[in-house]
């Protein structure tokens, strides 16, 4: 009973080591740390006064992104060859799910559009909206200012035809360091997107929808 007592505060006294040194050691064995700062962005809420009110349906797709874009961190570029990221910090969700969300509650905010969702909820659509986040960055090397772009697609759900596509780009400065001021900048730079995007797919699928029925 003694020497079975005696191994097994042998066997303690080893493990004990060794737990602390691979929880000392957790991120060189690639252990994923919780990102201490988390931001979101906003919906737009504001538009140019007169667009039309239809009585049609819209589809968004998740926006398609390069590799640098897709995920959850935030991007930096120190010059136009070379991307990195914000660390510890990061969005609520990777950045293309996070602006489908936003491209939704902006068109829902904007009280034209009789129904509008996600691809995923099976709505029967008449348009549907494909985009691509083409730049989602703060550029450093132009004095640390904001720039996205997104290329958008509007597509005839019966035929699978583009009826139209376009690019919307908008940029922000920062007004200070610091990350909090440059998700801020994000937000206005991302806003003014947002708000061009409803406003143009709005217009162009209310002609759209209008000629097919001549």
């Amino acid at each position: 009973m003694k020497r079975m007592i005696r191994r097994f505060l042998r066997l303690a006294i080893v493990a004990v080591p060794l737990t602390l040194s691979l929880a000392a050691c957790g991120n060189f064995l690639g252990v994923p740390r919780a990102a201490s700062n988390i931001y979101t962005l906003t919906p737009k809420s504001t538009f140019a006064a007169g667009m039309p009110r239809v009585d049609w349906q819209l589809v968004i797709e998740e926006p398609l992104a390069s590799g640098g874009l897709e995920g959850a961190r935030i991007a930096v570029r120190p010059n136009d060859l070379e991307m990195k990221y914000f660390a510890d910090t990061r969005w609520t969700e990777r950045a293309p799910k996070m602006i489908q969300t936003l491209l939704v509650e902006s068109f829902e905010n904007s009280g034209t559009i009789i129904a509008v969702g996600r691809q995923a909820i099976g709505l029967r659509a008449d348009f549907s909206l494909k985009t691509e986040l083409r730049e989602f960055q703060v550029e450093s090397y132009r004095n640390g200012q904001v720039r996205v772009r997104v290329n958008a697609k509007l597509i005839r759900q019966a035929r699978q035809t583009i009826t139209n596509s376009a690019s919307f780009e908008a940029t922000a400065q920062p007004t200070g360091p610091g990350i909090a001021l440059a998700v801020r900048a994000f937000d206005a730079a991302l806003g003014a997107v947002l708000r061009d995007i409803v406003e143009w797919t709005i217009r162009e699928g209310q002609a759209a929808h209008l000629a097919a029925r001549q």
